[in-house]
């Protein structure tokens, strides 16, 4: 089949309001993933949860999210894409009545369980329905970046919007805020957003989702128990159990003729640097991030509140650089784009170097802004490039791998990168806490800048003589994360750069000609039959 590159059909109003209507539910799906974090206070004191079960509530969302985006990706080219977004929607709505009104912690794990996997429906269905409505090149990366651009937005004002609702209503208000969005989405979905099924996919394979989710969850569960408690015999079985699951996954998928995950896709060397590209960039954001978000609060001395408004710059520096990228991506190779993006980030990691316990809130804030810049692109085009990379048939899919990255990378960062800085806090530490104090609480104020705070608490004599060298440590532990987080990105930037540029700028026709002629299923092993769109 020939086509000419000028003839894709450009997005009009109707695809630009379905586009809101995309937006609204992942807004309210990163919300809630950060929500909780002020309500728990309240939530603890009525439910009286045990210290496992709080953790509990606050991680299975985003466990539950990261173990079926694959699946339910797979799932939605497989039965349609509105058709899924429009269950998990259902679903999200009465899942979230039933959270607001929980009489206990199990009955709110259960239903936050419930959330993340009606999440993991919502997610890859956007993104891939974005594809679907957005054909030509320059509307669709406009169109992702204002899709991850409200992604992001809404982890950063999730606790935002948990303040404002606990200072009026109870904890579980902060549940009710999605059921009007998803009775909105349920009704606008069946005439604003076409349908898409892909043909001759085969059935999905249980078998595989299962191993799937038996290889993911046990690796997210051993980065966080990384991060919080070093190695440990049973976060080191986790890890050691989930890759050795996910080896055999990989296998089966190579096996199968209906693959769950299209190993081949893995071949496509923009996919796969984009998919790269992502996983290390966030994994050095989340890093920093962690730590930044503690220095408001532990150093500086701001309420949770206060730290979220503090936070706001740079999510406004992230939506310039998501609103910006496209446009300079139509002019310049993407790959250029992505890379200068990333080196502005190194400047911004370079800022937070600088900082020390006794420098404010300004250099702090200014080095967030232009490392939230930075990244927007790579975030925002990276997206694209994996979702535009994929066959029409597999995007579900390959939205799915590329919010997996993002989740990995998360994860990662914390247990990585935040182990590198608490290790520095730590040695800082060792011969800095006075020697009157008991040796458990001297043990803990070591191990973290939470339980210096609480020694010096509950010793107000030696409180200066023990917070003021944990300040500076936790400090130092920062500028290091910082330091290692501007190194790996610059190695991304430069692989980044080499190894994208043979994309031309976004909409450019290629060099060879202004027609390019589409390869059948046996041709190419990514490519195939563009599937079925069905527009009401």
């Amino acid at each position: 089949m020939t086509m000419q590159a000028s003839d894709s059909a450009r997005a009009g109003p109707r695809e630009w309001i379905g586009l809101a209507v995309l937006a609204l539910p992942t807004l309210l799906l990163s919300i809630d993933m950060t929500v909780l974090y002020l309500a728990l206070p309240e939530l603890s004191a009525d439910l009286a949860p045990t210290s496992t079960q709080q953790l509990w509530i606050l991680d299975i969302y985003a466990f539950m999210i990261g173990g079926f985006l694959v699946t339910m990706g797979a799932l939605g080219d497989r039965i349609g894409r509105r058709r899924l977004l429009l269950i998990g929607a259902v679903v999200f709505g009465v899942a979230s009545v039933v959270a607001a009104y929980s009489v206990s912690a199990e009955m709110l794990i259960a239903t936050r369980a419930l959330l993340g996997l009606a999440g993991a429906t919502l997610m890859p269905s956007t993104l891939a329905l974005i594809r679907n409505m957005f054909a030509d090149p320059q509307q669709r990366a406009a169109a992702i970046g204002i899709w991850m651009m409200c992604f992001m937005s809404g982890m950063a004002i999730g606790p935002l919007v948990g303040g404002v609702v606990l200072q009026y209503f109870w904890w579980g208000a902060a549940f009710l805020i999605g059921v009007p969005v998803m009775v909105l989405l349920v009704v606008t979905a069946p005439f604003l957003l076409p349908e898409y099924r892909a043909p001759n996919t085969g059935r999905l394979d249980l078998l595989s989702a299962v191993m799937l989710l038996v290889t993911i969850l046990p690796i997210i569960y051993a980065l966080k128990e990384f991060a919080s408690d070093g190695l440990g015999a049973l976060s080191v079985l986790a890890l050691v159990f989930g890759l050795g699951i996910g080896a055999l996954f990989i296998v089966r998928q190579r096996g199968l003729a209906a693959p769950l995950l299209d190993m081949a896709l893995f071949k496509d060397r923009t996919l796969s640097t984009a998919l790269g590209s992502m996983l290390f960039g966030v994994m050095a954001m989340s890093a920093v991030m962690l730590f930044v978000t503690q220095y408001f609060q532990m150093i500086q001395g701001l309420s949770p509140l206060q730290a979220g408004l503090w936070l706001l710059p740079s999510v406004a520096g992230m939506m310039v650089g998501f609103l910006v990228a496209p446009a300079l991506a139509a002019k310049i190779r993407p790959g250029t784009v992505i890379g200068g993006g990333l080196g502005l980030s190194v400047l911004g990691f370079g800022t937070l170097t600088q900082i020390d316990a006794s420098s404010g809130l300004t250099l702090l804030v200014i080095g967030q802004v232009v490392l939230g810049m930075g990244i927007s692109p790579l975030l925002a085009l990276g997206t694209d490039l994996v979702v535009s990379s994929a066959p029409a048939e597999k995007a579900g899919s390959a939205a799915a791998m590329s919010e997996t990255a993002g989740e990995l990378g998360g994860a990662l960062g914390v247990a990585t990168l935040g182990s590198v800085g608490m290790a520095v806090y730590r040695s800082q530490m060792a011969d800095a806490v006075p020697a009157d104090i008991p040796a458990a609480a001297a043990d803990s104020a070591r191990e973290t800048l939470a339980g210096a705070i609480a020694a010096a608490q509950q010793f107000p004599s030696d409180a200066q003589a023990l917070l003021v060298p944990a300040q500076a440590a936790f400090a130092q532990g920062m500028n290091v994360a910082a330091a290692v987080s501007a190194a790996l990105l610059g190695v991304v930037a430069v692989l980044s750069t080499v190894l994208m540029r043979h994309i031309r700028p976004i909409g450019e026709e290629p060099d060879q000609g202004t027609e390019w002629v589409e390869e059948s299923a046996t041709d190419h092993p990514t490519r195939g039959n563009r599937g079925t769109v069905f527009q009401s």
